[in-house]
């Protein structure tokens, strides 16, 4: 959760930038447009749901365009090659999109519950355990949050990725290709995650409770960042004053997101009581945030998955204290 100090931090930070950029040069007359990348799940999705940005931006002349994504990796592409301006992802995506070269930054960070991920298997499957994926097809998204977690399942029980044969799919065509028995497993994030096990043909090996103590990042676009950094904080800023309405009504918030997604309300509810969820858990980057990514980083290198080593601190954003 957001601690005081961090809250008051953030909050400072908008404020001397929101004056900075008043007085700034920048014409009144001159639109803005912010192009935002956002997925079905969190604290975006609410934010686009009520409006909040567009409220809060309205006296500045900024535009909003919305574009959906159904993981970070295309996201992440798009943010890099200028087609979009601000967007969320898990942890693994915006290592791909560095390795890349996209034009991109880390400017925010939120937390995701320790469950947000689950590795699943169908009831009748000869699968009951991890290591009974020896030699089996198991689904993930390949450079998203669920590579990740699929790695460190495995390594939990002394696997490593060569011993499973990886099926690369979005979560649409992987849902498909788990329900028809295509793949033995699926490794995948809420909502998709809750979904799946609400089916009572599916079963759960585990979670990315005790495995993953991931991240999610909230990236801008390195040009967008450079000439608009006041809007940076202002939308973190933003988000986490929402975050924190939304937490202290779990009820309301699980219908909002049921109305955006059409996942249930019930199922919904699941993801966002999960232990350690925590829609208000939105700030800038820290320390701790980056020293994770970098050991990530650093282990996907080692895996032969990322094509050379990174430094991540090279592309981390931090507002300006005046």
């Amino acid at each position: 959760m957001i601690n005081r100090r961090q809250t008051l931090k953030l909050a400072a930070v908008g404020a001397s930038t929101l004056y900075m950029a008043r007085s700034a040069s920048v014409s009144a007359s001159e639109e803005i447009k912010l192009r935002i990348g956002w997925q079905k799940f969190g604290i975006l999705a609410l934010a686009k749901s009520r409006g909040v940005l567009e409220a809060r931006l309205k006296d500045r002349n900024v535009s909003i365009e919305w574009s959906e994504f159904n993981s970070g990796p295309p996201l992440l592409e798009a943010l890099g090659a200028n087609a979009i301006d601000f967007g969320p992802t898990g942890d693994v995506p915006p290592l791909f999109a560095q390795a890349a070269g996209g034009n991109l930054l880390y400017v925010g960070t939120y937390k995701p519950p320790a469950a947000f991920h689950g590795l699943i298997f169908k009831k009748n499957s000869p699968v009951q355990k991890i290591e009974d994926l020896k030699g089996r097809k198991v689904a993930y998204k390949r450079g998203s949050s669920a590579h990740n977690f699929a790695f460190k399942a495995l390594a939990k029980v002394g696997l490593t990725p060569a011993d499973i044969e990886s099926v690369d799919l979005p979560p649409p065509d992987a849902a498909a290709a788990f329900k028809n028995g295509s793949v033995d497993a699926w490794a995948i994030w809420d909502p998709f995650f809750a979904v799946a096990q609400s089916d009572p043909d599916t079963r759960l090996l585990v979670t990315s409770e005790g495995i993953v103590d991931a991240w999610g990042y909230f990236l801008g676009n390195g040009d967008f960042v450079a000439a608009h950094p006041e809007l940076v904080v202002e939308i973190l800023e933003e988000l986490a004053k929402l975050g924190q309405v939304a937490q202290a009504d779990i009820d309301g918030t699980a219908k909002a997101l049921s109305d955006i997604t059409g996942v249930k309300e019930a199922i919904t509810k699941v993801t966002l009581t999960r232990a350690g969820s925590d829609l208000s858990a939105v700030t800038t980057v820290s320390d701790a945030a980056v020293a994770y990514q970098q050991t990530l980083a650093d282990d996907f290198y080692s895996y032969k998955v990322l094509p050379r080593q990174l430094t991540v601190s090279d592309i981390v954003w931090r507002p300006k204290q005046s």
